[in-house]
């Protein structure tokens, strides 16, 4: 899964952690009323392919990916330096992973990318009560989520959601997080 570009442009010059109100131009087409709003779940993203796992990995910084990355894009991303890719699970460091993808009767998962979600990911903002795999396929719809600065940060006020990535038919993908705005999950 390549580097997911959020809707609005970054504040470099102040608080990097912020949007303005600048609509990025890669994501031009949500602005257009294209694509379909989806929730964006809080975990840790992974790949199943033909019954085997593989995990996020991102070589950052100029850092020389290992020799079994499957890069997730032809090159680092031009601003952050990321580059993101897949590894496959190794039972010392993905064992969550591992123990989340294992535990389902069926065997075999159908091919796709998921969010490794529950107590043992990114301290369960989700809530699940054990770990899972949910299929970002099969995220919740936002049909109702506005596509505007303003209307947004005022959504997001009544949602306990991490955020949103609108899908285009095409393929591509834009995102925004509640914390883009300045505000809690909680909140």
């Amino acid at each position: 899964m390549k580097k997911i570009p959020t809707i609005f442009e970054r504040d470099w010059t102040g608080d990097k952690s912020r949007v303005t109100d600048v609509c990025n131009p890669e994501a031009l087409w949500v602005f257009q009323g294209e694509g379909v709003a989806t929730r964006k779940y809080d975990g840790t993203a992974v790949l199943v392919e033909d019954g085997v796992l593989y995990c996020r990995y991102d070589a950052k910084n100029g850092k020389t990916p290992p020799p079994n990355f499957r890069p997730a894009q032809d090159a680092p991303d031009e601003e952050t330096r990321h580059w993101p890719g897949w590894v496959p699970a190794d039972k010392r460091q993905h064992k969550w992973q591992i123990a989340a993808f294992t535990s389902y009767v069926t065997g075999i998962l159908p091919n796709g990318t998921y969010e490794a979600c529950g107590p043992h990911f990114q301290s369960n903002p989700e809530n699940y009560p054990s770990d899972l795999l949910v299929p970002h396929a099969r995220a919740e719809r936002f049909e109702d989520a506005p596509r505007t600065f303003v209307g947004l940060a005022e959504w997001f006020k009544g949602h306990d959601i991490e955020g949103l990535v609108w899908h285009h038919p095409d393929g591509r993908m834009a995102k925004i997080k509640k914390k883009d705005f300045g505000l809690r999950r909680d909140q």
